[in-house]
């Protein structure tokens, strides 16, 4: 054997099977399903978690905790974790943070809390600010900077209801 017949007789697209055309075909009369019974007739489907009867293991384990897959991802920079990275007068940006390690991974939005003191002059960039951060920030006579970044979902339906209708009429003077 050659190297160049290595693949020969290799077909890239193998040509379906044509069911019920005889028994010749080895796939005539029953093509193939067997007799009677739930997979043999057409339409027939089972729930990927369907275990003969048995009860299922997605059924077996125990749930714990909740998980809201629309919820932001919050990052969260202490600013003694700033003071400590970072010169007087050196702006603070999420990317400048991400540089430091400060703020790993993905995330939508960036919260600076107020732990830890801040005795240099900076200006913080960030989506969100806790009462306590920006007043140690301004008292060290840096800025706070607020980034627009994406909006919080409204917590209840009586408020998205009211702002809808709001924007209607507005709409139509």
């Amino acid at each position: 054997m050659n190297l160049n017949e290595v693949h020969r007789g290799i077909q890239k697209n193998k040509k379906r099977k044509r069911v019920g055309r005889g028994t010749g075909s080895g796939r005539g009369k029953t093509c193939g399903r067997g007799h009677k019974g739930a997979r043999s007739r057409a339409g027939y489907s089972v729930h990927p978690t369907f275990e003969g009867g048995q009860m299922p293991l997605v059924r077996r384990v125990p749930k714990r905790g909740f998980n809201n897959r629309f919820a932001l991802t919050v990052a969260v920079v202490n600013l003694g974790q700033i003071e400590e990275h970072f010169d007087t007068g050196a702006e603070v940006t999420p990317e400048a943070l991400q540089a430091c390690s400060l703020a790993k991974g993905r995330y939508d939005v960036l919260k600076v809390l107020g732990d830890g003191e801040l005795t240099k002059q900076l200006t913080v960039s960030a989506h969100r600010f806790s009462k306590s951060a920006r007043e140690k920030i301004e008292q060290a006579g840096g800025k706070a900077v607020v980034l627009p970044g994406k909006k919080p979902v409204p917590k209840n339906k009586a408020n998205s209801r009211v702002r809808h209708a709001g924007a209607a009429t507005s709409g139509a003077e």
